[in-house]
């Protein structure tokens, strides 16, 4: 990545680049990276307490796994994933198995229980986020839609907002913006979660 950094790349440059990488990665690379973070998210929720955990369900080769969300429902937690909402902040609704999950639009994963509302996710003391990439000051890279830059705003004060990423998509400085809502931790295979800015 040294040479998009040495560019200032845009945000779409870092998204093409980054999304490649992730597509070269191998499937045992992958399974093992799932296996990790599960494992490190299952740590730091038991060390925090934290009882409500707002996650979601990877796609193609985004890091994490249904095996993660199951650990957390295991240790009694309780899991919210999103469900898209067209260009309001996201809805939520309760993770209760991988049964309870149908397709959806964008090729995602869905709860199909009773939709809980943009403001659901205030009860979370952690939103795990899904990200291309993540900077040390905490900067996030999505897929450039928006939900998640939308319904951040709504976590509780203190919520722990935790980018998930591979080791290499953790990076010293993207391209951010003045609406960009900064993660203040992240969670990688390799470190397991790690509290922003750096």
């Amino acid at each position: 990545m040294s040479s998009l950094e040495e560019l200032h790349a845009s945000k779409d440059e870092w998204r093409r680049a980054l999304l490649r990488r992730r597509a070269e990665v191998p499937e045992t690379t992958r399974s093992a990276d799932a296996a990790a973070l599960r494992d490190a998210a299952l740590n730091w929720a038991d060390e925090r307490g934290t009882g409500v955990v707002a996650a979601y369900v990877p796609v193609t080769s985004e890091p994490g796994s249904l095996d993660l969300l199951d650990a957390l429902r295991a240790a009694g937690r309780r899991v919210l994933l999103p469900v898209v909402t067209g260009a309001r902040p996201l809805d939520w609704a309760d993770y209760t198995g991988p049964e309870s999950l149908a397709p959806a639009r964008f090729g995602l994963l869905e709860p199909v229980g009773p939709r809980l509302g943009a403001e659901a996710v205030g009860a979370a003391g952690a939103v795990l986020v899904p990200a291309l990439g993540i900077d040390h000051r905490g900067v996030r890279l999505g897929r450039g839609a928006g939900h998640y830059d939308r319904s951040l705003p709504l976590t509780a004060p203190g919520a722990v907002l935790i980018g998930v990423v591979r080791d290499p998509e953790f990076v010293p400085e993207l391209p951010g913006e003045p609406h960009d809502v900064r993660m203040t931790a992240v969670l990688t295979p390799g470190s397991g979660v790690r509290g922003l800015p750096m």
